[in-house]
Protein backbone atom coordinates (compact mmCIF):
# COMPACT_ATOMS: atom_id res chain seq x y z
CA UNK A 1 0.00 0.00 0.00
CA UNK A 2 1.41 3.38 -1.01
CA UNK A 3 1.21 6.45 1.20
CA UNK A 4 -1.69 8.00 -0.75
CA UNK A 5 -3.77 4.91 0.02
CA UNK A 6 -2.62 4.97 3.65
CA UNK A 7 -3.68 8.60 4.09
CA UNK A 8 -7.05 7.86 2.47
CA UNK A 9 -7.54 4.83 4.72
CA UNK A 10 -6.75 6.83 7.86
CA UNK A 11 -9.10 9.64 6.82
CA UNK A 12 -11.89 7.10 6.26
CA UNK A 13 -11.28 5.45 9.63
CA UNK A 14 -11.46 8.84 11.37
CA UNK A 15 -14.76 9.72 9.67
CA UNK A 16 -16.33 6.30 10.19
CA UNK A 17 -15.36 6.31 13.86
CA UNK A 18 -16.67 9.83 14.47
CA UNK A 19 -13.24 11.13 15.48
CA UNK A 20 -11.43 14.28 14.41
CA UNK A 21 -7.90 15.24 13.44
CA UNK A 22 -7.14 17.15 16.64
CA UNK A 23 -8.18 14.30 18.96
CA UNK A 24 -6.11 11.77 17.03
CA UNK A 25 -3.10 14.11 16.98
CA UNK A 26 -3.27 14.38 20.76
CA UNK A 27 -3.68 10.61 21.07
CA UNK A 28 -0.28 10.11 19.46
CA UNK A 29 1.33 12.93 21.43
CA UNK A 30 1.73 15.34 18.53
CA UNK A 31 0.66 18.92 17.88
CA UNK A 32 -3.02 19.49 17.08
CA UNK A 33 -2.48 19.83 13.31
CA UNK A 34 -0.23 16.77 12.86
CA UNK A 35 -2.80 14.26 11.56
CA UNK A 36 -4.50 16.80 9.29
CA UNK A 37 -1.16 17.79 7.77
CA UNK A 38 -0.27 14.15 7.16
CA UNK A 39 -3.60 13.43 5.44
CA UNK A 40 -4.10 16.68 3.51
CA UNK A 41 -0.53 17.79 2.80
CA UNK A 42 1.45 14.58 2.94
CA UNK A 43 3.66 15.89 5.73
CA UNK A 44 5.23 13.77 7.06
CA UNK A 45 5.46 11.55 3.98
CA UNK A 46 5.10 8.42 6.13
CA UNK A 47 3.70 7.92 9.60
CA UNK A 48 6.52 7.12 12.02
CA UNK A 49 6.46 3.60 13.43
CA UNK A 50 5.32 4.56 16.94
CA UNK A 51 2.50 6.84 15.77
CA UNK A 52 1.34 4.28 13.22
CA UNK A 53 1.26 1.57 15.88
CA UNK A 54 -0.81 3.66 18.31
CA UNK A 55 -3.36 4.59 15.62
CA UNK A 56 -3.63 1.01 14.34
CA UNK A 57 -4.32 -0.28 17.85
CA UNK A 58 -6.83 2.51 18.48
CA UNK A 59 -8.83 1.66 15.36
CA UNK A 60 -8.28 -2.09 15.66
CA UNK A 61 -6.74 -2.50 12.21
CA UNK A 62 -3.63 -4.13 10.81
CA UNK A 63 -0.72 -1.67 10.68
CA UNK A 64 -0.33 -2.38 6.99
CA UNK A 65 -3.58 -0.44 6.43
CA UNK A 66 -1.67 2.63 7.62
CA UNK A 67 1.42 1.99 5.58
CA UNK A 68 3.44 -0.56 7.54
CA UNK A 69 5.74 -2.59 5.30
CA UNK A 70 5.15 -6.28 4.76
CA UNK A 71 7.26 -8.34 7.13
CA UNK A 72 9.30 -10.99 5.35
CA UNK A 73 9.24 -14.52 6.70
CA UNK A 74 11.73 -14.84 9.49
CA UNK A 75 12.00 -11.08 9.95
CA UNK A 76 14.74 -11.73 12.47
CA UNK A 77 15.51 -10.52 15.96
CA UNK A 78 14.64 -7.11 17.31
CA UNK A 79 16.92 -5.90 20.08
CA UNK A 80 14.93 -4.59 23.05
CA UNK A 81 16.91 -2.35 25.44
CA UNK A 82 17.36 -3.57 28.99
CA UNK A 83 17.59 -0.69 31.44
CA UNK A 84 19.66 -0.63 34.62
CA UNK A 85 16.67 0.32 36.71
CA UNK A 86 14.30 -1.65 38.91
CA UNK A 87 10.58 -1.16 39.42
CA UNK A 88 9.74 -1.59 43.07
CA UNK A 89 7.16 -4.25 43.85
CA UNK A 90 7.66 -3.57 47.53
CA UNK A 91 7.76 -0.57 49.80
CA UNK A 92 11.18 0.95 49.14
CA UNK A 93 12.26 3.80 46.93
CA UNK A 94 14.67 3.18 44.08
CA UNK A 95 17.45 5.08 42.44
CA UNK A 96 16.01 5.78 39.01
CA UNK A 97 19.00 5.91 36.68
CA UNK A 98 17.78 4.76 33.31
CA UNK A 99 21.14 3.65 31.93
CA UNK A 100 21.33 1.01 29.25
CA UNK A 101 22.42 -2.31 30.73
CA UNK A 102 22.32 -4.23 27.46
CA UNK A 103 19.91 -5.47 24.81
CA UNK A 104 17.94 -8.70 24.47
CA UNK A 105 16.84 -10.13 21.12
CA UNK A 106 13.19 -11.04 20.50
CA UNK A 107 11.65 -12.35 17.31
CA UNK A 108 10.10 -9.32 15.62
CA UNK A 109 7.27 -11.30 14.03
CA UNK A 110 6.31 -12.68 17.46
CA UNK A 111 6.32 -9.22 19.00
CA UNK A 112 4.06 -7.84 16.29
CA UNK A 113 1.72 -10.82 16.50
CA UNK A 114 1.27 -9.83 20.14
CA UNK A 115 0.24 -6.37 18.94
CA UNK A 116 3.45 -4.74 20.16
CA UNK A 117 5.56 -2.10 18.48
CA UNK A 118 9.22 -3.06 19.04
CA UNK A 119 10.18 0.63 19.01
CA UNK A 120 8.18 1.23 22.21
CA UNK A 121 9.49 -1.65 24.32
CA UNK A 122 12.04 -1.87 27.11
CA UNK A 123 13.02 -4.39 29.79
CA UNK A 124 13.47 -3.65 33.48
CA UNK A 125 13.78 -5.77 36.60
CA UNK A 126 11.21 -6.21 39.36
CA UNK A 127 12.39 -5.38 42.88
CA UNK A 128 10.37 -6.63 45.87
CA UNK A 129 7.53 -9.04 46.53
CA UNK A 130 4.33 -6.97 46.55
CA UNK A 131 3.22 -8.30 43.15
CA UNK A 132 3.64 -11.97 44.02
CA UNK A 133 2.50 -14.41 42.76
CA UNK A 134 2.14 -12.55 39.44
CA UNK A 135 5.64 -11.07 39.51
CA UNK A 136 8.56 -12.13 41.66
CA UNK A 137 11.61 -10.25 42.89
CA UNK A 138 14.23 -10.41 40.13
CA UNK A 139 11.83 -11.04 37.24
CA UNK A 140 12.52 -9.21 34.00
CA UNK A 141 9.44 -7.48 32.64
CA UNK A 142 8.79 -6.06 29.19
CA UNK A 143 7.16 -2.63 29.30
CA UNK A 144 5.14 -1.20 26.42
CA UNK A 145 5.76 2.53 26.77
CA UNK A 146 3.28 3.39 24.00
CA UNK A 147 0.53 2.41 26.48
CA UNK A 148 1.28 5.65 28.33
CA UNK A 149 -0.43 7.49 25.46
CA UNK A 150 -3.69 5.57 25.76
CA UNK A 151 -6.49 5.53 28.31
CA UNK A 152 -5.58 3.48 31.37
CA UNK A 153 -7.38 0.16 31.60
CA UNK A 154 -7.23 -2.39 34.40
CA UNK A 155 -3.83 -4.04 34.20
CA UNK A 156 -0.26 -4.14 35.46
CA UNK A 157 1.76 -0.99 34.82
CA UNK A 158 5.09 0.58 35.65
CA UNK A 159 4.37 3.95 37.21
CA UNK A 160 6.14 6.75 39.03
CA UNK A 161 4.49 7.96 42.23
CA UNK A 162 6.12 10.36 44.68
CA UNK A 163 9.46 9.97 42.83
CA UNK A 164 9.36 6.19 43.23
CA UNK A 165 9.31 3.88 40.23
CA UNK A 166 7.05 0.91 40.92
CA UNK A 167 5.12 -1.87 39.24
CA UNK A 168 1.51 -2.15 40.38
CA UNK A 169 -1.93 -3.15 39.21
CA UNK A 170 -4.03 -0.10 38.26
CA UNK A 171 -7.80 0.05 38.47
CA UNK A 172 -9.47 3.19 37.05
CA UNK A 173 -12.17 4.71 39.28
CA UNK A 174 -14.68 7.50 39.13
CA UNK A 175 -13.77 11.14 38.75
CA UNK A 176 -10.36 10.56 37.21
CA UNK A 177 -8.98 8.51 40.10
CA UNK A 178 -6.93 5.33 40.24
CA UNK A 179 -6.60 2.52 42.73
CA UNK A 180 -3.02 1.25 42.99
CA UNK A 181 -3.12 -2.41 43.95
CA UNK A 182 -0.62 -5.08 44.95
CA UNK A 183 -1.30 -8.73 44.10
CA UNK A 184 0.30 -9.76 47.39
CA UNK A 185 -2.45 -9.41 50.05
CA UNK A 186 0.14 -8.44 52.65
CA UNK A 187 0.34 -4.99 51.01
CA UNK A 188 -2.45 -2.45 51.40
CA UNK A 189 -4.11 -0.89 48.37
CA UNK A 190 -3.74 2.83 47.68
CA UNK A 191 -7.22 4.05 46.83
CA UNK A 192 -8.55 7.18 45.18
CA UNK A 193 -5.29 8.60 43.83
CA UNK A 194 -5.78 11.42 41.31
CA UNK A 195 -4.67 10.14 37.91
CA UNK A 196 -2.76 13.39 37.32
CA UNK A 197 -0.51 12.54 40.27
CA UNK A 198 0.56 9.23 38.70
CA UNK A 199 3.07 9.14 35.85
CA UNK A 200 2.43 6.06 33.74
CA UNK A 201 5.66 4.74 32.21
CA UNK A 202 4.06 1.83 30.38
CA UNK A 203 2.09 -1.38 30.60
CA UNK A 204 3.70 -4.72 31.52
CA UNK A 205 3.15 -7.09 28.59
CA UNK A 206 5.55 -9.97 29.25
CA UNK A 207 7.58 -11.45 32.07
CA UNK A 208 10.67 -13.66 32.07
CA UNK A 209 12.16 -15.36 35.07
CA UNK A 210 14.96 -17.69 36.04
CA UNK A 211 13.84 -21.10 37.30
Amino acid sequence: MDETESRTALDRLIRDNGDDYVTLSRLIGRNAAYVQQYIKRGSPKRLPERERHVLARYFGVDERVLGAPELPKGAGLRLVPKLAVGASAGGGALTDVEALAGKVGFDETWLRQMGLDPAGLSLIRVAGDSMQPTLNDGDDIMVDTSAALRAIKKGVYVIRLDSTLMVKRLLPGKGGTLSILSDNPAYAAIEGVAARDVTVIGRVVWVGRKL
